[in-house]
């Protein structure tokens, strides 16, 4: 007989088209339903997940949730999915899918005893590949979903085999006829599903009133009590997610496998509140930079290592990291909390991180007279050489007509360096920012000292246009920059050209009011572009006064960089883009400033390379993803890449908060912002916004965005790619003070000594018991590095297969290093 498994639930956003008390509200209302009903009809199970929900519960109701907990242990109400919430599943980092299942499973075990198995994310925008890995080693064998459908995203089955980076597996299913299902219509959703699929042995539907929660109703649970003893033909049962994968496993069905993500769907949603987005990106370099100090500072007993304000900050970026916040997807009101609440994340993390960092810069010896210190930290267990600006001021104003250059030494030694205009608008010599290129030592406190050089003025930069070209050559790269069109001509590294004439030009593509761009797959239709502004409104625009500037024109030139800066328009909306242009190395920076006033429209940033039969790669969770060449919009985190085999050559993007982008032809189109209306939803064909009144469009105004641009043998650059970008997300921290000379200074906290091994988390464990090191392998090749604490005199090797995500317990009293799974238990343990 055929068994279909019923699986009741009442899927309910915490925000969307409603703010967080609404949301806290429905909770409350949905479960004390499913309560009533869970208590008054035998055999009934009802299944939810998301500890945020049960968090409001628990806050708000407390008798409710004590009744909840009492149906757990009665296997009435069943605890699934196991996650802090069901986030958007492509944007977050690995580390970052790490913390929302750590922090759901840890709520469910404590509160309910309880650890579910099969991982639910019913309404995400589509799935990383790289989710297969973290969920294996976090406990789970199956995963749940329902997007993308089979008309954009074709699987082999509805049940199959996921095969991760690694070679991990899972099972998967999509389910068939959606997660909820009207008031009333669950009896038919069942007849539907019988009649489709009556071949299946073993089936599952999911019903439930849902999208603003509800979830059973007695008129549902009476009509399936009807049809389970009146089909003859099927065994109709209610039931769980974990019953229903292992009777699909007990069957002996042979699943096919697939070895790719599970994409796209809603590509929009990749670029829709992009305020949103960097700052996301921002919290998360934030916390994972701040735990890696705090840890390297605990160890050696300097400071007591910040549980509670990590916590904090970590429950901040876990909610708005919902597939309705980060993907850009709610209302105006949802939105200003989000960006609310990421900048209370970032707040707490930048007091802790302050009181962190003078810690280390302890044993730091007196400044000579005339010397002003700067110090940075490096959180990365690995060398870095970066260029670094920090602001500082000298002793007293200057008020004379001259200048005070800063000149920067490390160990005693000069090293380049040069002076840029400050952050402020102060016109006096007193405010410093000298900008110089650091080698900094790994997971150390790294110092340099600035003397100070008067000059008779300000050095003007010694770069002037020559037929038409800003061009700077230096013993690695060429880069020639047109004055008639503001782009970049040429870009060369070691005399080989990696991007076509007319580079990084601003196009303008069609688009319309829907913000999760639900049915389309690429943005590719350009009505127009930006072009240079003529100098009179050049002049205008940059809020000079007098006399014209030019459009191009060089803004700061010196032993460490060139920077250039083109001013453009379309429409009404204007844009400043800076070239940043180094004198040592290849990696070219661009900032873009976009004051945006179109709607429907979207912005892109044109990338056309030089490079043949190109490849397009790019980071996702744990992993490098192969993306389609056609055009179809794509979402990668960190870094994207375009590659050719054919030329052995690539040329290597990073971001610090961009993750959409397309790529065609060898060409790559950075998506910037887009200007939907806020929650517009396609819906048969009624027009998307009804044009009676002014509605607020999403990203008006300024924004600003950031790339970093490299070039050589593509097998050189993808090993170096994800430390380069992981230093440009969890950057250095640089200050200026004074130390008073006192204590001794601290050993360096955790290093590696192999070129790519990531260093993913260094934390307190979440029992308090030792720390948790969390690496991560790269390149999909296996390698074994040693780990060493200094602090410790403490030294192992570790071996990590490719793509291989591996954590490990260290305790430093027992000088012991074991390996656990992602919720932190030996191996040996897990499961």
């Amino acid at each position: 007989m055929k068994k279909v498994h019923l699986i009741c639930n009442a899927h309910l956003d915490p925000v969307w088209l409603w703010e967080w008390e609404e949301g806290a509200a429905e909770a409350i209302s949905t479960f004390r339903t499913a309560a009533d009903l869970c208590e008054a009809y035998d055999g009934f199970i009802f299944n939810h997940n998301e500890v945020v929900l049960y968090q409001w519960v628990e806050e708000y109701d407390p008798a409710l949730f004590k009744r909840i907990q009492g149906l757990v242990r009665a296997g009435k109400w069943h605890i699934m999915g196991g996650w802090y919430l069901q986030p958007d599943c492509n944007m977050p980092s690995g580390e970052s899918f790490v913390r929302q299942i750590l922090l759901g499973k840890t709520y469910f075990r404590k509160r309910f005893g309880v650890e579910p198995t099969t991982a639910i994310n019913f309404d995400p925008f589509g799935h990383s590949r790289g989710l297969v890995q973290i969920l294996k080693k976090s406990g789970y064998d199956a995963y749940l979903f329902c997007r993308p459908g089979e008309r954009d995203c074709l699987l082999p089955g509805p049940d199959f085999t996921w095969v991760g980076f690694d070679g991990s597996e899972v099972t998967g299913h999509r389910t068939q006829g959606w997660y909820c299902c009207p008031r009333g219509k669950a009896g038919e959703k069942v007849e539907d599903y019988l009649r489709e699929h009556g071949e299946k042995e073993v089936g599952l539907v999911l019903w439930g009133v849902g999208n603003h929660g509800g979830g059973p109703s007695r008129k549902d649970l009476d009509r399936l009590r009807e049809l389970t003893q009146s089909r003859e033909d099927a065994a109709i049962i209610h039931s769980t997610p974990e019953r229903y994968f292992e009777e699909l496993r007990a069957s002996g069905a042979e699943l096919p496998r697939h070895e790719g993500d599970i994409n796209p769907w809603g590509v929009g949603c990749y670029t829709s509140q992009v305020r949103i987005k960097q700052k996301h990106r921002e919290l998360e370099n934030g916390i994972y930079a701040l735990e890696k100090m705090a840890a390297n500072a605990a160890i050696q007993g300097l400071v007591p290592y910040p549980r509670e304000v990590l916590s904090e900050a970590l429950s901040d970026l876990m909610l708005a990291e919902f597939h309705d916040i980060l993907p850009g997807s709610s209302v105006q009101p949802v939105e200003e909390a989000a960006l609310r609440l990421l900048d209370h994340g970032l707040e707490v993390v930048s007091r802790r991180r302050a009181r962190t960092f003078f810690a280390l810069a302890s044993g730091q010896a007196k400044a000579d007279e005339g010397t002003i210190p700067i110090f940075v930290y490096n959180p990365h267990p690995f060398p870095v050489r970066t260029v670094v600006a920090c602001e500082f001021q000298i002793a007293d104003a200057n008020w004379e007509e001259q200048f005070t250059a800063p000149i920067v030494h490390q160990a005693g030694q000069p090293i380049p360096c040069q002076t840029e205009r400050e952050h402020g608008n102060l016109n006096l010599d007193w405010r410093k920012r000298p900008v110089f290129l650091a080698d900094l030592a790994p997971s150390s406190m790294n110092r340099f000292d600035c003397t100070l050089e008067v000059l008779p003025e300000r050095p003007k930069p010694a770069l002037r246009p020559e037929n038409g070209l800003l061009a700077v050559k230096t013993d690695d790269i060429e880069v020639q920059i047109s004055t008639a069109t503001g782009l970049i001509e040429r870009y060369a590294v070691d005399g080989v050209d990696y991007l076509k004439h007319g580079a990084f030009r601003l196009l303008v593509i069609d688009d319309n009011e829907d913000p999760w761009g639900m049915l389309v797959q690429s943005f590719r239709d350009a009505v127009g572009g930006f072009e240079l502004m003529p100098p009179e409104e050049g002049t205008r625009f940059s809020g000079v006064s007098r006399g014209a500037i030019d459009s191009v024109r060089v803004i700061e030139d010196g032993a460490v960089r060139a920077v250039i800066e083109s001013v453009f328009r379309y429409a009404d909306s204007f844009a400043v883009v800076r070239y940043g242009i180094p004198k040592q190395g290849s990696e070219l920076e661009i900032e873009i400033r976009v004051f945006w006033s179109e709607k429907s429209r979207m912005l892109k940033l044109s990338v056309p390379t030089t490079l043949a039969d190109a490849r397009f790669l790019g980071q996702t969770a744990f992993g490098v993803q192969d993306f389609p060449t056609t055009g179809r919009e794509a979402a990668a985190q960190k870094w994207m890449a375009v590659v050719s085999e054919q030329d052995a050559r690539g040329l290597t993007c990073i971001n610090d908060g961009t993750y959409g982008a397309d790529c065609a032809e060898g060409e790559l189109r950075l998506s910037l912002v887009r200007s939907p209306a806020y929650s517009g939803h396609p819906i048969g064909k009624r027009p998307i916004v009804p044009q009676d009144r002014f509605r607020p469009r999403i990203d008006q105004g300024e924004r600003v965005f950031r790339f970093w641009l490299n070039a050589g043998p593509s097998d050189e650059r993808l090993a170096k790619i994800e430390r380069e970008a992981l230093v440009r997300n969890e950057k250095p921290f640089a200050l200026s003070f004074f130390p008073d000379g006192s204590g001794e200074a601290p050993k360096p906290g955790l290093m590696l000594d192999d070129d790519v091994v990531q260093l993913s988390a260094f934390k307190q464990a979440e029992d308090g018991e030792g720390y948790i090191i969390r690496l991560y392998e790269p390149t999909g090749s296996p390698l074994t590095t040693t780990l060493s604490i200094p602090a410790l005199g403490f030294e192992q090797e570790v071996a990590l297969g490719g793509f291989e995500v591996k954590s490990l317990r260290l305790r430093p009293a027992e000088q012991t290093l074991a390996e656990v799974d992602m919720l932190e238990r030996p191996v040996s343990d897990a499961g």
